[in-house]
């Protein structure tokens, strides 16, 4: 099995500290903030993966507020990529052909009053231990842009198709009903730092980090999302953000390997 989360010591790093979810007070919470990120503060944000996650919680040090949550689904290979929340969304029969430790990402949300980037910085540090520990080869999840309708990520959406689409050998193909063809899309020449910047937070650090995505979004009517499946091939981040994200990952007083 990939590493699991609550091997891991809480990490602190400035303001905040990251540690893994105990206890249903710790999800109630998590829930919440998912909550008013995803649904406005309408409606709960529950579904059966809760159960069979791991959850992730950052929090200010000095007073304990929760400015960040996300889960983590560990997969021992491409063979349970079925059991994955993106499968749902997703054809991933390329990505179940491979063998390696696979770490789904989900839920990822930043309270929208603490914009602080180094919350980012400390996400990034926290997977980056729980990535060496397991041995984990690929990183994923849906990254999912605000609203439902295309129109308002035009450019995002069509820098994606230009740059950053999955190799062919583990494109996810066609599961959901109601989709964006990013091939099919009029022709469109976005201005990549405007893009770049409307992109979601977490979307833009895979990025910047060897992700690729696939060649459709799905709209999620539930969520109220547009979502594209987001991959990281570990092998793949660049020799220099590797050095820097185990850097940040010491930094949080956090051991790369389980204590056993």
């Amino acid at each position: 099995m990939a590493g699991d989360p609550r091997d891991i010591s809480t990490g602190h790093l400035g303001r905040y500290r990251a540690r893994a979810a105990t206890g249903a007070r710790d999800l109630d919470r998590a829930q919440a903030l998912r909550k008013l990120a995803f649904r406005g503060g309408m409606v709960p944000d529950r579904d059966r993966f809760d159960d069979l996650c791991q959850h992730i919680v950052i929090e200010e040090a000095a007073t304990g507020a929760l400015v960040c949550c996300f889960r983590l689904l560990s997969l021992a290979g491409g063979p349970d990529i079925a059991k994955s929340y993106s499968a749902q969304f997703y054809d991933l029969s390329g990505l179940a052909r491979r063998r390696g430790p696979m770490l789904e990402l989900g839920r990822f949300c930043l309270h929208p009053d603490h914009p602080d980037p180094d919350i980012l910085r400390v996400a990034w540090g926290r997977l980056a231990a729980l990535v060496d520990a397991g041995g984990v080869e690929m990183l994923f999840g849906c990254s999912s842009f605000s609203g439902t309708d295309p129109a308002a990520h035009g450019d995002a959406l069509a820098l994606l198709r230009d740059r950053y689409l999955a190799p062919p050998d583990w494109r996810p193909g066609v599961r959901s009903q109601e989709t964006l063809d990013l091939l099919t899309a009029p022709p469109r020449q976005p201005d990549p730092r405007h893009a770049l910047a409307r992109m979601p937070s977490l979307l833009r650090s895979y990025l910047m980090m060897g992700g690729r995505v696939s060649d459709h979004a799905v709209i999620d009517r539930d969520l109220g999302t547009l979502h594209v499946f987001t991959g990281l091939e570990i092998a793949a981040i660049p020799p220099a953000r590797a050095a820097r994200l185990r850097q940040m990952a010491g930094e949080l007083n956090t051991p790369l390997h389980p204590p056993r």
